[in-house]
């Protein structure tokens, strides 16, 4: 495979929304989710008042690439070759004498079934977005509370959590003004969005111009994505794309059949009979990947259309368009700005990162770095005090290196190159540092030389 990769090369470009194409004001929303489920949780389930109270250094808990043990109500952090770098037990961090004691120097025993499909079941639950995660801190407290009051040994709390989450997020939920999530962000768009800079939006005309095809496809339901759209891109929004699919539900959208998944056409955002075949652009709900692709190629007079996705979920988005479509990927991780956090704004450096360019919410940003767990890239293993530390990269690191093409901190990093740049990509023979643009996170440079990729 060639060394690098340009979006000269493609003849579709596809967009994931929330959290690509749609920022959000990441403290702002991440309270507002955290409050969505506690309120459930306290009103409709019964669980402690004290729930609905958060310090202001709370979220840092949050931190993705965390793996919760359902059952066991532990969240741990994985090294590439899946052994545990950190824990905690509810929110309280386990020591490396612990952590040793309960998990060993060796794989966890789910690591291979999350590690080879980057998937979540009845007995984990993988944290890899900023939606997801103010419920990892939720359970995390939840677990504390129960600990406090019942000292429990098997925990039954996630039935109720995922309960909280359908509440807040039900395709009906907007319409119905149902939780608090969706009428919240309704009264108030610009607490919660930022607006796509100019740039983008230039770019993404600059993109059909070129006469390449633009998809967006969000698993958010028609009535969230129209009003995420008018704001961020203006009433003109769909003059942007080709196809809008919308309530993709993915990562299903790109592993079921036609006949599992079938696409729908939408009246007034209610979705329709399913459709057997997809035969030209327009704005969908549901759907797979196996159809739209055959539209691509009827589109493009193309056998075999490239096609690129943007997205910023690795279970969701990034994972399954490589594995099961064999699409190229380009990873959104805002965790890549964190260099940037404590930089004075006049300190930036200049080209492409223009100055104030993330003024908004450099300083406040809730967790591009956590205290509590670190790096998302690198961390020691845990070892006796007196042992020598061995830095190794983490398994969310790994999997960029493996399922993303390239890996950018937003969709504006981008924007004011040439179509024709060309971008190093990740491939198994370069260092695992090579798709990162517009530069590899500091952890991983320092180290370059004494960490072995597995």
């Amino acid at each position: 495979m060639q060394q690098d990769f340009s979006l000269a090369d493609c003849d579709v470009v596809g967009f994931d929304l929330d959290h690509t194409l749609c920022r959000y004001h990441l403290p702002q929303s991440a309270r507002l989710i955290y409050d969505s489920f506690a309120h459930y949780l306290v009103t409709e389930k019964g669980y402690d008042e004290d729930l609905l109270t958060l310090a202001p250094d709370s979220l840092d808990f949050c931190c993705k690439g965390l793996v919760l043990e359902i059952e066991e109500g532990s969240f741990l952090k994985l090294a590439e070759d899946g052994t545990v770098l950190r824990a905690s037990h509810g929110t309280k961090s386990l020591t490396s004498e612990e952590i040793l004691e309960t998990y060993g120097r060796r794989e966890w025993k789910h690591f291979n079934t999350v590690s080879g499909m980057v998937s979540r079941s009845a007995k984990y639950y993988l944290y890899d977005n900023y939606f997801d995660l103010p419920g990892a801190l939720l359970c995390a407290r939840v677990v504390d509370s129960l600990d406090q009051h019942d000292g429990q040994k098997k925990y039954d709390f996630w039935k109720d959590m995922v309960a909280a989450i359908q509440h807040n997020y039900k395709i009906t939920a907007f319409k119905e003004d149902c939780g608090m999530y969706f009428p919240e962000v309704k009264s108030h768009p610009d607490k919660y969005l930022q607006r796509c800079p100019e740039s983008v939006k230039k770019w993404l005309k600059q993109l059909k111009s070129a006469g390449k095809i633009l998809l967006l496809i969000t698993s958010s339901h028609s009535d969230y994505c129209r009003l995420l759209c008018e704001y961020i891109l203006g009433s003109d929004f769909e003059e942007y794309f080709d196809i809008m699919i919308t309530n993709a539900l993915k990562p299903g959208f790109f592993s079921h059949t036609p006949n599992q998944r079938p696409f729908r056409t939408l009246e007034n955002d209610e979705e329709q009979e399913a459709l057997l075949s997809l035969d030209k652009p327009g704005w969908y709900s549901q759907g797979n990947a196996t159809q739209l692709y055959e539209l691509l190629k009827k589109m493009t007079g193309k056998l075999d259309p490239k096609v690129v996705y943007f997205g910023d979920s690795m279970h969701s988005d990034i994972f399954p368009a490589h594995h099961y479509s064999n699409w190229e990927t380009v990873f959104i991780l805002e965790e890549l700005l964190e260099d940037k956090v404590t930089l004075p704004a006049e300190t930036e450096s200049e080209p492409l990162e223009k100055k104030g360019k993330y003024e908004g919410d450099q300083l406040t940003a809730p967790y591009f770095v956590s205290k509590q767990w670190g790096s998302f890239f690198m961390d020691r293993l845990p070892g006796l005090e007196n042992a020598e530390e061995t830095l190794v990269r983490t398994w969310s690191c790994r999997c960029i290196s493996t399922y993303s093409t390239i890996a950018i901190p937003s969709l504006e990093a981008i924007a004011d190159l040439p179509l024709d740049y060309r971008f190093p990509r990740f491939s198994s023979n370069s260092s695992g540092t090579a798709g990162y643009y517009p530069s590899p996170p500091r952890e991983l440079l320092p180290n370059e030389e004494s960490v072995t990729m597995k």
